[in-house]
């Protein structure tokens, strides 16, 4: 019999981030697939990612679309214990 050979578990899902807009407004859990991210432009391709987000919900809403500030990842929620009868 041949072994079977193991891979290394894939990267998959989204990642999180809180966005801050030169309104002074912030848009908190915006979600951006993971594939896209990391590599040398590190977090830099999810502001092109969340911005053509915020371009579809301008078009959808009618209002003008806002110029992102910043972006920073949302803190990991700790995982919850289960509960104990």
């Amino acid at each position: 019999m041949s072994k079977r050979i193991r891979q290394r578990p894939q990267e998959r899902g989204s990642v999180l981030f809180d966005v801050y807009y030169e309104d002074g407004s912030q848009a908190s859990n915006r979600r951006v697939p993971a594939e896209i991210l990391g590599g040398l432009d590190g977090d830099e391709p999810a502001r092109e990612a969340i911005a053509a987000q915020d371009e579809a919900i301008a078009q959808k809403s009618g209002r003008p679309q806002r110029s992102i500030l910043s972006l920073a990842r949302s803190p990991i929620p700790e995982p919850k214990l289960p509960r104990t009868p």
